[in-house]
């Protein structure tokens, strides 16, 4: 954990701004924000910059007026940037669009004159049901524009999680196509929209685009068209407060139904803009590729919204990266010239399976920085993602954040000044981000002790509530520490200030009275030249607490043998000593996986213990989840004999 990585000296020059600019936001935050907020332009100016008056529920720039729609497009559509490329649409097969400001302008109009001729308006509740494709952002936009409330849910999701989406945002509208497409398949989306209707409480209008071209059914009445019912001209952008919701995005609970996180108008859009900049510090004539899916925040913040605010340039992409060949995500890095890429460890360890061969038989040298979102990059992939794809020239912004905190919240910083990077830390944190490690009894850590990440103070991006459950949001965030954000995740921070995040801290096992990170014992596996991936998770025992099993994948060129088991064993026993050795390691040629290419920890636990796995809409591959169940029937059978 104390590997350095020293960066070119160019990239640290600023270090000591980093710290002054660090040091003022927490000191001096007033004057700051006050600063910071100009990122955005405002209608009527804000009185104040934060209200604390009624923690935890903190309100940021007070009575200002904005639109996010306005601050995307029309400070661009009408200047020199108007023929700027906004995006570059790559699908899974086919020709790439391309989309610039003004036409992207162009269309949001169009299809927010056509929301507001179906009769919706500010506060309405609108569902947004669409693969990648252009209008997923344009439909964003659209209801930002006239002050709709959004509620974009993954197409990955089945009909009951849409249908639970639907009822808890009261959208009376929803926006889908007829199918996307995904590994050459078609996804039949239309499809899944009418059986969540029929289980949801009522929608009045069903806008349709056509994507895929497959046979639909279209109710009379209700369901649209979305080319049919667009209408050229302006629609001028609602003045929103700065405390008017923006979006709703659902994130899973440990228990119940998913939390309906709220967005704002003002401190959001102040918070993403501000850490894209700090984070990837991006030029004008940069190409960035957050390659997320827009159903998670990752792609609300990083692919829609920050990027637009700052006026840049992205790649949009539908589809696999390992698909239709595992060089896929390379192919179009060298195709299009991406300067910054953004993608997740889970993605990084994929694409490991296969070899250097794809990357270099590939020109990244278009490449100037990394990033990583989603989960903590192990050192392994911290490493290959460096020397293999950046040609160790490239840092790595290792940002570590969540759907409730907007944006990053811990990451190294290229704009205000580089560190020596650690492979697997995410850093330092963001400026106007206060962490601190506490242990159960609500006092801080020493240093290189795991324990609780709390945020002391709030900040712009911090949601507004839980939809229609304010006493979720106080219990789940500020109950365990109170008036003090609980990320809901264990980390260290090291002697030198540096932050390693362990993963959920209900997911920490107890071993013989030890507290230990599943992360911590998946980094070491996937450090391994034969492991490609891996899964931890705590059996329940009477005696230890919890025993460590591990599924793991391996890497092409290596086959499944007692010998290869024994020796991940002896050496995770020599790495880390033997309280941290799984009592039984599995392999298996896939382990369960969303389509955004989380592995389902959860779903593994569950077949292993006999247990429901719960809902599995969004896997990737749910024939993995059969090959967990038949690696269990073959342990139990041992056991037997």
């Amino acid at each position: 954990m104390n590997e350095t990585l020293p960066m070119d000296e160019k990239y640290r020059v600023g270090l000591a701004r980093y710290r002054q600019e660090y040091k003022e936001s927490l000191e001096n935050p007033e004057s700051f924000w006050k600063e910071k907020a100009k990122i955005i332009d405002w209608f009527s100016p804000f009185d104040k910059v934060l209200d604390d008056s009624k923690k935890p529920f903190y309100r940021w720039f007070i009575n200002g007026k904005t639109n996010m729609s306005y601050n995307c497009l029309d400070r661009y559509a009408n200047n020199e940037k108007r023929n700027k490329v906004a995006y570059i649409w790559v699908p899974e097969k086919g020709e790439e669009k391309v989309v610039t400001y003004y036409g992207l302008y162009r269309r949001v109009n169009a299809f927010a004159k056509a929301l507001l001729n179906l009769g919706i308006k500010k506060g309405d509740g609108v569902t947004i049901y669409l693969p990648m494709i252009l209008e997923a952002p344009i439909a964003m936009l659209a209801c930002a524009r006239i002050g709709a409330v959004f509620n974009v849910v993954f197409s990955g999701f089945g009909e009951e999680a849409l249908a639970q989406r639907i009822d808890d945002s009261n959208s009376k509208t929803v926006i889908t196509a007829d199918g996307g497409f995904r590994k050459g398949k078609i996804i039949e989306l239309k499809k899944i929209v009418d059986a969540a209707i029929d289980l949801s409480k009522g929608v009045d209008n069903v806008i349709v685009v056509k994507n895929a071209n497959n046979k639909i059914n279209m109710e009379s009445g209700r369901d649209y068209y979305y080319d049919q019912i667009l209408e050229d001209g302006y629609v001028k952008p609602e003045e929103l407060d700065s405390s008017d919701p923006l979006f709703i995005l659902y994130t899973s609970g440990t228990t119940g139904k998913p939390k309906g996180i709220v967005h704002g108008n003002g401190g959001y859009p102040v918070w993403v803009a501000n850490t894209l900049k700090w984070g990837f510090n991006p030029k004008d004539e940069d190409r960035w590729w957050c390659a997320a899916d827009i159903g998670w925040i990752t792609g609300h913040s990083y692919i829609v919204f920050a990027p637009l605010l700052l006026g840049m340039t992205s790649i949009m992409y539908e589809g696999a990266i390992d698909y239709p060949k595992p060089d896929r995500m390379w192919d179009i890095i060298e195709r299009y010239g991406v300067n910054i890429l953004y993608t997740s460890p889970t993605a990084i360890r994929l694409l490991m399976k296969y070899g250097e061969k794809y990357p270099l038989s590939h020109d990244l040298s278009s490449l100037k920085t990394l990033g990583t979102v989603g989960e903590p990059i192990n050192p392994a992939a911290w490493h290959w993602y460096y020397d293999v794809i950046g040609k160790s020239r490239c840092p790595i912004i290792d940002t570590y954040w969540q759907t409730e905190t907007g944006g990053f919240t811990i990451a190294p910083s290229a704009h205000l000044g580089l560190p020596d990077l650690k492979p697997g830390s995410a850093t330092f944190p963001m400026p106007g981000i206060d962490p601190v490690i506490y242990g159960d009894d609500g006092k801080e850590v020493k240093d290189g002790e795991k324990g609780y990440i709390v945020l002391r103070k709030p900040w712009p991006g911090l949601m507004l509530t839980v939809n229609r459950d304010e006493k979720r949001y106080m219990d789940v965030y500020f109950s365990k520490f109170p008036e003090q954000y609980l990320m809901g995740d264990y980390a260290i921070k090291d002697k030198d200030g540096y932050y390693w995040l362990l993963g959920r801290s209900d997911e920490v096992l107890k071993v013989s009275g030890h507290r230990i990170g599943t992360i911590e014992v998946e980094d070491e596996l996937v450090a391994m030249k034969e492991v490609a991936e891996a899964a931890v998770f705590g059996k329940p025992d009477t005696v230890k607490g919890d025993t460590i099993i591990a599924f793991v994948t391996l890497k092409d060129g290596y086959e499944k043998s007692v010998e290869v088991i024994n020796s991940i064993k002896k050496r995770v026993r020599a790495d880390l000593g033997p309280i941290m050795v799984p009592e039984e390691i599995h392999i298996v040629d896939a382990v369960p996986k969303t389509r955004s290419g989380k592995i389902m920890r959860r779903v593994i636990k569950a077949v292993y213990l006999n247990q429901l796995p719960g809902d599995i809409s969004t896997l990737e591959n749910e024939a993995s989840v059969e090959e967990i169940k038949k690696a269990v029937e073959i342990i139990k059978k041992e056991e037997g004999d």
